[in-house]
């Protein structure tokens, strides 16, 4: 089928970064994908091949596009049209899709509510006629799944029998900050919004027993942030998305933020912490109680999920250590792995949306393979 995926980035890098997954994850099952994006730079920072100022170009079996371009295209016929987060697709290209057997998808955020799995796969009546359907990630069988490709959890498992600091080492090219020496202490990945309650974090960490070095992703790490007692910070490289994992895979906690980051967390299969992206009248907070009750992670765990996105210091200084304690430790280090392997046992989100577009594709549409 021929895949044309429509992403407006509206803040940070999650948009671009759920869309050039998916993309790619279709591209790989054999579909035929053109990406049309409206800020290509953002895109450019994940994937550092990608040439920012070119108005079309093919990487990885994707045909990327500038957003502008849409209106001069036409979709194929019988071709899938997926606007990504209800973004709104341009005008002249939706008008062309009329009377065309396309299949319109709105692939919507990631959500763990239970409301979701009802409205999951729910048609949209169009006043053109294009059938429309919404298509809801999530981590139960009645939702969309989540990204995956096929060898992800392989890889995983083949690093973790390599050198850990070897690999870190490799990986940010900061030999000169992370020696040898601090290979077993606990190495923290800090990827946060610039509201996350760092002092509380400051406080809990150099107040640990344990030696403890926390990566910061950028040029420098937040002001908050400083060496004390046995906490080390050490600023490493924004790394492309395709060596997002292997840093994930290297550290024992990860502190992540958004939709792309916690997935890929989740597949790590070590402890995390996520920071939901706020909402207006604290919506996100329900969010997060769903979410949290989906991840059964251990109480203190849970407390300090909840604390961290409350922004609330004095909590996180009380709960990051407790959560760290035995035996809440070993039960989150349990858990991680045993949900990661749960949530592997149900399809992709790629394939699993692969499939509904097969089982829904306008009757017209000329017939296609079926890639597994």
């Amino acid at each position: 089928m021929s895949f044309d995926l429509f992403c407006r980035v509206v803040d940070n890098f999650g948009d671009a970064g759920v869309c050039w997954r998916l993309a790619r994850r279709l591209a790989a099952l054999g579909q035929s994908v053109r990406l049309w994006i409206d800020r290509p730079e953002v895109l450019a920072r994940l994937l550092p091949a990608l040439d920012a100022q070119a108005a079309v170009q093919t990487l990885d079996g994707v045909q990327i596009s500038a957003w502008d371009r849409a209106g001069q295209a036409r979709p194929p016929r019988g071709g899938v049209v997926i606007e990504a987060f209800a973004c709104a697709l341009p005008p002249a290209f939706e008008a062309a899709m009329a009377g065309r057997d396309c299949l319109w998808i709105n692939l919507e955020y990631l959500s763990a509510e239970p409301w979701v799995e009802g409205c999951h796969g729910l048609p949209s009546p169009q006043a053109n006629g294009v059938p429309k359907f919404f298509f809801f990630p999530g981590f139960t069988p009645a939702t969309g799944g989540l990204l995956r490709e096929p060898d992800l959890l392989a890889r995983h498992e083949a690093a973790q029998a390599q050198d850990r600091g070897e690999r870190l080492r490799a990986l940010t090219g900061r030999a000169d900050a992370l020696p040898p020496a601090d290979d077993d202490a606990l190495t923290v990945l800090l990827f946060c919004y610039p509201d996350a309650p760092l002092a509380g974090l400051q406080a809990a960490l150099a107040g640990l027993e344990r030696p403890v070095r926390l990566l910061s992703p950028g040029d420098r790490p937040p002001a908050a942030l400083r060496d004390q007692g046995g906490l080390r910070i050490v600023s490493i490289p924004f790394v492309p998305q395709a060596r997002f994992d292997e840093l994930l895979g290297c550290c024992d906690l990860n502190f992540v933020r958004g939709e792309d980051s916690l997935v890929r967390a989740l597949w790590a299969g070590s402890p995390l912490v996520w920071q939901i992206y706020r909402q207006a009248e604290d919506a996100h907070l329900d969010k997060l109680e769903a979410w949290l009750d989906r991840a059964r992670w251990p109480a203190p765990a849970a407390e300090l999920i909840r604390s961290w996105n409350r922004l609330d210091d004095a909590a996180v200084a009380r709960a990051l250590p407790a959560a760290l304690a035995e035996p809440a430790w070993s039960d989150w280090r349990a858990r991680s792995r045993t949900w990661c392997a749960e949530l592997a046992d149900r399809p992709d989100l790629g394939q699993d949306l692969l499939d509904f577009c097969l089982r829904n594709r306008p009757h017209g549409a000329p017939s296609v393979r079926i890639y597994s």
